[in-house]
Parts: structure tokens; sequence; C-alpha cells
């Protein structure tokens, strides 16, 4: 398991001897064929909900830990619009199901919350734009197979909210399956170094992420700028308010934003420090983000470099525990933003050029550019052969990221030529829709019956912002 001493150079001695435990290929192989008798490939598929030794709405409830508590009625109201928000705002409940059920015992780096909308287009360092996993919230190392059926399941739930039949949403899932158990194959027979670069070339032909890509190559940093800003004082810009989205702030809780700068900069390596170095804070506001994420503490800065036309949004975003801490064995962090900047380094090929970490009063915080070249999936994009083409491009991706964080050779191994893998990862998806269906059945009881109360989404345009003072 990682902890905080990770981030330390490892002795030359503890080295060999990690290269020497590795073993042979035909070694890791065998390794990875023996978990079968720990985990046998058909009991991949069985979903083990019946055993719940707790209570699903009750466990998403208590989830709450560091959230303000005043921005919780609009994550609820956000999830309340069907099953797959449902699923995207739950990953608590689904790793609280995971932990009841036996594992492969063989780990990766998880990105924990594998759903077809955490996948999207951004600019890399160099410039580039590339399509992959964008968030990594929940990350920790875990089992392989937690990341696939958690994206199998969500493919099956955003193929029925498109319009897709059930037959349909079962090929995507298989589709993606396959694509994953291929790619692992193709990837633990390449040279270490050239499958942690591995490009996924398919995702730039696809039709299901042309818009993304069309969104994030149009996109400039002066869009955010007209976007979020407004001219103040001197022809400055400054944030504007825009409702239960995006707020400024000031006075203390801007002091301690712009406090928690210089303890950023010592988090970002000496190349990249140069460059932050040219940019000045401008303005600093709250912004509401995502589903699962909304009740965490999340501020936009507002930096400039050459001049006006210039801009730098800086995203500080609070993070807590992975929801999947309570169940891994020796998973411990001193800070969860760096846990998180950790996690992504790797698993993605390319990170964010200043991505690094800070803390404000008692929270940790992830600090990341706000990409203004960047593109989201429109699920209503995905009809015919959509949801299908981007299942396989998400397969190609969770294969890659743990091929670079864990051992592919022994993924294979456990994999094997057969399809039984491919099979029970569809069939778990499936059965686990069903289970959030019937979670979402119970939140929706919950809400009509006054015991969780929400903002729904007609709400949010009508009323101001939900919480001017988020530092709670």
């Amino acid at each position: 398991m990682v902890a905080t001493k990770a981030v330390q150079k490892p002795q030359g001695g503890r080295a060999a001897s990690k290269q020497e435990e590795r073993g042979s290929v035909d070694e890791r192989l065998r390794q990875g064929r023996e978990r079968r008798s720990q985990l046998n490939r058909s009991q991949l598929g069985e979903v083990h909900n019946r055993t719940r030794t707790f209570q699903s709405i009750g466990l998403l409830l208590s989830a709450t830990e560091g959230r303000v508590p005043s921005l919780l009625r609009i994550k609820y109201g956000r999830m309340s619009t069907g099953p797959f928000a449902f699923f995207r705002g739950a990953v608590s409940i689904m790793a609280a199901d995971f932990s009841n059920e036996p594992n492969t015992g063989l780990h990766v780096q998880l990105c924990g919350d594998a759903h077809l909308q955490n996948l999207g287009c951004f600019e890399t360092p160099d410039g580039r734009l590339v399509f992959d996993i964008n968030d990594f919230d929940e990350t920790a190392p875990g089992p392989w197979e937690w990341d696939v059926k958690r994206m199998g399941t969500s493919i099956v739930l955003a193929g029925e909210q498109c319009g897709h039949r059930q037959s349909e949403c079962s090929n995507a899932a298989e589709s993606f399956a396959s694509s994953y158990c291929q790619t692992i194959e193709t990837l633990a027979e390449l040279p270490i170094l050239e499958a942690a670069r591995y490009q996924i070339h398919r995702a730039r032909r696809s039709g299901a992420i042309a818009a993304a890509w069309q969104q994030a190559a149009r996109a400039t940093p002066c869009d955010l700028l007209r976007k979020y800003t407004e001219n103040g004082a001197h022809d400055r810009a400054q944030f504007r308010d825009i409702e239960n989205q995006l707020w400024r702030i000031g006075g203390k809780e801007r002091a301690g934003v712009l406090e928690s700068l210089p303890l950023y900069r010592e988090s970002l390596p000496p190349e990249r420090l140069h460059l932050f170095d040219f940019f000045k804070p401008v303005d600093v506001a709250f912004k509401i983000v995502g589903t699962g994420s909304v009740g965490l503490r999340n501020y936009i800065v507002l930096m400039e470099g050459n001049g006006t036309n210039d801009p730098l949004f800086l995203q500080i975003k609070q993070e807590v525990s992975s929801a999947y801490a309570p169940y891994l064995r020796n998973l411990h962090f001193g800070h969860q933003g760096q846990r998180v900047v950790l996690g992504q380094r790797r698993i993605q090929p390319s990170s964010d050029l200043i991505l690094g970490w800070t803390r404000i009063g008692e929270h940790d915080y992830l600090v990341r550019q706000m990409n203004d070249h960047k593109g989201s999936i429109d699920l209503t994009k995905l009809r015919d052969e959509g949801l299908s083409s981007l299942a396989v491009i998400a397969g190609e991706l969770l294969a890659r990221g743990h091929a670079r964080s864990g051992d592919a050779v022994k993924i294979k191994g456990y994999i094997g030529a057969s399809d039984k893998v491919v099979q029970a990862v569809v069939k778990y998806a499936l059965a686990y829709a069903q289970v959030t269906h019937r979670d979402f059945e119970m939140f929706s009881k919950a809400i009509k019956d006054g015991k969780i109360k929400v903002q729904a989404p007609a709400q949010l345009k009508k009323s101001g912002p939900a919480n001017r003072s988020a530092s709670s």
C-alpha cells in the first residue's frame, strides 16, 4: 500500500530487492493464474449486496466529512435526476459493496470513480489535446477489477439514460470488458516503458468524442475570462456572480486562499515553479463543480501573466479521504491533495503542468489549472454505435492506467485466454445497475418523505448562491 512516506526517494538496496521480488515474466504469469484460486473468474460477476452490513442511504448521508453542509442540498438535487446521476454521487456505497466481496488481490492505482463522465479531452503540458481519465478524487491503490466493475456499471446506466435498450447496454459493457482485456494483453507483451507511454490513437477518430474534441480545440484562455469575469474597479477583471455556480469571495476567506499559494509553490518541481512565478493573483471566487464533489470547497484564483490577455485560472479543490480508505489496509496519507496528485501521476502519461497541493485551515487541497482546453462527453450524443465506441476507448484507458501503476503481466495471467472475465464483468455490470436502481428508488423516497432535503435543478436557476461563506 502507498503511504505518505512513498514520496521519499527509495534507497538503492530497497529498489534492488523490489526488482528481485518481481520475478520473471513466466513467474508473474503463473502468480496471476494462481489468483484464480482466491477468486475464480466466474465469481467476478457475482454481486454480494444482499449480505450488506450497512444501509445504503444512511451510508451515503454519513459520507459528508469535511463538506459544507449548506451545499449538500445541491449535491442531492443533482443526484436526484436519475440513476446514473445518483451513481456518480454515490461512490461510497459501491466502495462498501466491494469490501464485502472477494477480490483478486492484484493491486493497481485505482482511478476510484471510474465512470463515463470522468473521461474527457484536455491539453497536455506540451500543448497536445488528449482524451483520458480526468478525475482522481477517489484514487487509491486497490484491486484492478474494482475500476473495471464500476466503469462497466456506468456504461449500462449511461446507456439507459440515453435511450439504449438493455441488449445494447449489455453489448456496450461487453465491448468495454473485451477492450480492457485485449489492451492488458497487448501492454503485458510490450517493453515496459513503451507500455507506460502507450497512445490511444482510436480516441481522436471516434465519433463518440468528436464533440468533446472540437469543444476542447476551440476553447482559449480568454473564453473563460469572458465566461466567468466582468470589468471591475479600474477596469480590472473580477469574477461575476453566476447563480448556484460561482461567486466572488472576500475578507478572511479570500486571504486564506491567497495565503495558501506559497505552500502550493513548494509542491511544484523547479522548472514548473519558474513558470508559475510569472503570474500574480487578481481575484478569487468559490465555484460549485460536478456531482460527487458538490459540498467540497472549490476555489478559483484568477491570475495574470503577460498582461490582461494572459489569464491563468487556478483551481484549488478540497480533497478528503478516498471512499475506499476504510476498506484498504494500511492506506494512510498525511495530505489528501498529495494523495490525488501522486495517484494521477501514476495513472496518466501526461498530467497538468502545474499540478500540486496545499492546505487552507484544517483542510487539504489539490491545485491545478482549470483547463481552458477542455471538452466533456455529452451523453445525449451516444446514440447508435456511440456508446460501444466510447466503451472501447474506456477499456483501453483503464488498462493503460492499470499497466502503468500495477503489473499487467499478472493481470494478464489472471484473465487468461478465454472470455470468462469478459462475461463476468458484463454480468456484474448489469446486476449492479439494478442494485443502483433500487438504491435510487430508496433515495427518491427519502426525498419525497422529507428525510433528505434537496435543491432541485429547477430551483437552482431561481435562487442566489447557496452559500457565500463556504469557509466554515
